[in-house]
């Protein structure tokens, strides 16, 4: 009798151990971890703090990979395995499948629709919910030349360029050659520029782009800037209007591993309703909070997702 005692003594100390007491296997305490990342751009710090803010709220163990790299680096990352979930823009699809018809991706539900087809089949990726809010490639002009010169569209600007008005743009190796970004302006609208026209930047945060041409670096004068960029009026800047309608879509949206998103649905209900209230203007403000005030980016997502009753 007292070696079956013993026994279940034993086999019940073996349980706890393995399961502690209030938990199971999966249970809050163990979720994760999962490893975060974003692109190296102050939005993609932004939403990237906010996908880690509201999983450490929630349970999940996270391990902080923000301001990864640019585009390409991240992506490769994450179909390798290497992160589980980041923020995309569903533009870049035309830049991943490059093998679909472009128009589409001038359409946000299409856009949408389709990248997040092609990526689940070819490499188990799901698209979440994504942010009404086009952050497209722009290029922004310094005021105090765009005005004096009547510069308000990409038109005005090829007729200021190809008329030798003096032109330098600071921006990414990125939009330089990427061929939806700078190449596709100058096939569109009909100018080109010299390697002496563009200062290439590492990284693509247009917070460093915006304020070079801002402050005149090596005779710039112009920027690489994004459709949600906050910090445009208040260095002085005036984005060029696409009158015809060059760019694609970007509408921000986390993307996650099939693989985790299966074993974690949850995370789908937590995010899903904060990217949906991350329309232009909010995006605007909260950008402008890290690029014109100075806070961190975990600053302002923690207090926008506190605002807005997402965290307590």
């Amino acid at each position: 009798m007292m070696k079956r005692i013993t026994a279940l003594i034993l086999i019940t100390l073996a349980v706890n151990t393995v399961f502690p007491a209030g938990g199971s296997e999966g249970s809050e305490a163990e979720k994760g971890p999962v490893t975060v990342a974003s692109k190296i751009d102050t939005e993609g710090a932004l939403l990237g703090n906010m996908i880690m803010k509201i999983l450490e709220a929630n349970g999940f163990a996270v391990d902080n990979r923000t301001e990864f790299g640019p585009t390409d680096v991240v992506r490769k990352a994450i179909i390798a395995g290497e992160i589980d979930i980041y923020p995309e823009y569903t533009g870049n699809g035309g830049f991943f499948f490059s093998d679909t018809p472009s128009d589409v991706w001038k359409d946000r539900e299409a856009g949408y629709e389709l990248v997040k087809k092609l990526d689940l089949e070819q490499n188990n990726l799901v698209w979440l919910q994504p942010a009404p809010a086009n952050n497209t490639w722009a290029i922004a002009i310094r005021r105090d030349i765009a005005d004096p010169k009547g510069l308000n569209s990409l038109d005005d600007l090829a007729d200021y360029i190809n008329s030798g008005g003096k032109f330098k743009i600071a921006g990414s190796e990125e939009f330089a050659t990427r061929p939806d970004a700078l190449p596709a302006f100058e096939k569109a609208y009909g100018f080109s520029l010299s390697e002496n026209q563009m200062l290439i930047l590492s990284g693509g945060n247009t917070a460093t782009t915006e304020q070079a041409a801002s402050r005149g670096t090596s005779g710039v004068n112009a920027a690489m800037a994004y459709g949600t960029d906050g910090q445009l009026a208040a260095l002085g800047l005036v984005v060029m209007e696409d009158s015809r309608g060059v760019q694609p879509v970007y509408e921000p949206a986390p993307i996650i591993r099939k693989e985790v998103l299966d074993r974690y649905p949850e995370i789908a209900d937590l995010l899903n309703p904060i990217f949906s209230k991350l329309d232009l203007l909010t995006l605007q403000k909260l950008n402008a909070r890290i690029a014109v005030e100075g806070m961190s980016a975990e600053t302002v997502a923690e207090d926008w997702l506190t605002d807005s009753g997402f965290l307590e």
